[in-house]
């Protein structure tokens, strides 16, 4: 007998309760919701845990609870949710709430402009958390990489890293007012990179090529636009030889694209390297 088919987990409802501009371009809501229980009880501790948000079309009415698979029977294309996928900042287990840090850019993309918006009582829905990375205790020192939606994930792990442990992180935003206060107990040493109308990752790329290199086992995050995965990964690989598990590379987004098709190039490039793999 053919196993049932898998279905898709359902939506928590969350609610808005504070919002902060953090910078021009970084606006932060905080949330709440019944949902925190079980988000709690999946959450295994990394520091770039996301979530997949569910964007509802306001001219339509929908199943409560939302169940995706029965939208996508009964409902037309146009009434589907818009799934985006967000690091989550932090979590308060004690007031119950999560942080989401947004990457905000006028009126493109569909997460940023209702973030711009967004107000206390507003609903957000959404599941999770995944996630795979927390810096480690045992390497010598850490290297965090990466541009504005990889801010909310790098600022988290660096909470993290022990004291006095050597942490270098690049970071590359549009210019100095989209900087962030970063904490870390750590050694660290932080290299701000504006890009202003330069292309994405040409700067993070040169930078890390350039920087000196301590000695010492590291563990490297390096996160952001596509191109990290075609510059940034095989030169810490190859000519830094940092050990393949202990280094974490994705790619958030990739310029030109909207999410449909930049989450089809993911999914090509993900099938590719399990093709090299076997």
């Amino acid at each position: 007998m053919a196993d049932a088919p898998r279905r898709r987990p359902a939506p928590q409802r969350w609610e808005v309760v504070r919002t902060e501009d953090l910078t021009p371009h970084l606006r932060r809501l905080v949330v709440t919701g019944p949902g925190i229980d079980a988000f709690l009880e999946r959450d295994q501790g990394f520091t770039d845990r996301y979530v997949k948000l569910w964007f509802l079309h306001p001219d339509h009415t929908y199943p409560d609870p939302v169940d995706v698979d029965v939208v996508r029977a009964t409902m037309p294309q146009e009434a589907w949710p818009v799934v985006r996928t967000y690091t989550v900042r932090d979590v308060d287990a004690a007031a119950r709430e999560l942080t989401i840090d947004f990457v905000v850019h006028g009126d493109a993309g569909v997460a940023g402009p209702w973030a711009a918006t967004a107000a206390p009582g507003d609903a957000l829905w959404f599941v999770g958390p995944g996630g795979a990375y927390r810096p480690s205790p045992d390497v010598d020192w850490h290297l965090l990489v990466g541009d504005d939606a990889a801010l909310p994930a790098i600022a988290a792990a660096l909470e993290e890293i022990p004291a006095d442990v050597p942490v270098r992180a690049v970071l590359e935003v549009e210019g100095p007012d989209d900087t962030i206060e970063l904490v870390s107990d750590g050694d660290l040493d932080v290299t701000w990179l504006f890009r202003g109308d330069a292309p994405p990752v040409a700067l993070l790329d040169q930078a890390v090529r350039e920087m000196p290199w301590p000695d010492g086992r590291v563990q490297a995050f390096v996160h952001g636009e596509s191109r990290v995965m075609r510059t940034v990964r095989p030169f810490l690989l190859t000519e830094r030889e940092v050990e393949r598990d202990l280094l974490s590379v994705s790619a958030y987004w990739r310029s030109g694209e909207t999410e449909e098709g930049f989450r089809a190039w993911k999914a090509e490039q993900n099938a590719a390297a399990a093709g090299q793999v076997a």
